[in-house]
């Protein structure tokens, strides 16, 4: 039976793909993609020639039905959204939902992913972490839902635009100045920046900026995450 494979494809770094992810791209019969224009750039890259299929947040449905009926003639189709892992703050979620209803496989071909690649280095421990993704560009909504985050006490990720940087982290000094926290830039690309240190220091840092470029990944530390930490290297 025909399988629809999920791939996770780089965040910026374009040797950060894993050879299952190429190998799957060479033996598909079509790849359907969130950018056709951005997959086929990578797929130039690598030397790989699929017929693409346009899948991405404002057609995933109808698309995904589409995809419905390639595999029920038989062809297997890789999905990628532009960068990182579909269906995380990504589209992606809709289509795997249509397939699997429809009765067909849905493969998970691992990679990267912006928030993991952060925690990796942001170097506070502990069990939970808080995968927020992109919050309400709405001021209001967008503060209330970050208090109702911090006050979790658990560490938290979220993904932001150079638009908003500024005003999240205006938002999360406002509500603790002293929470610390680290903001990836551009994370696996030419000009990565990873600075930490707490909300103030960064609020102070980027409102200097003459300019702000790139996407950005923040990681906000836990109360709890701090502490347990803490238990630890004193047991």
């Amino acid at each position: 039976m025909a399988k629809l494979f999920v791939i996770g494809t780089p965040i910026g770094n374009l040797g950060d793909i894993t050879f299952r992810a190429i190998e799957t791209l060479k033996n598909v019969d079509y790849v359907a993609a969130e950018d056709t224009r951005h997959t086929l750039q990578l797929l130039n890259h690598f030397e790989i020639k699929k017929p693409l299929i346009s899948c991405r947040a404002q057609n995933e449905k109808f698309a995904g039905e589409k995809i419905v009926k390639l595999l029920e003639e038989g062809h297997d189709i890789a999905y990628a959204s532009d960068a990182g892992t579909p269906g995380v703050s990504d589209p992606g979620a809709v289509l795997v939902d249509v397939v699997r209803d429809a009765g067909f496989d849905v493969v998970p071909i691992p990679g990267p992913a912006a928030f993991a690649t952060l925690v990796s280095v942001a170097g506070t421990g502990g069990k939970t972490l808080i995968f927020e993704g992109f919050l309400s560009p709405k001021s209001g909504r967008r503060k209330n839902r970050l208090k109702e985050l911090l006050e979790t006490g658990n560490a938290v990720v979220i993904y932001e635009s150079p638009f908003r940087i500024v005003k999240l982290l205006a938002d999360i000094a406002d509500i603790e100045s002293t929470r610390r926290i680290v903001v990836g830039r551009e994370l696996t690309k030419l000009h990565e920046e990873i600075t930490s240190g707490t909300a103030q220091e960064l609020l102070d840092d980027y409102s200097s900026r003459q300019s702000i470029k790139g996407e950005f990944a923040v990681f906000i530390s836990g109360v709890k995450n701090i502490k347990n930490s803490e238990e630890s290297a004193d047991n």
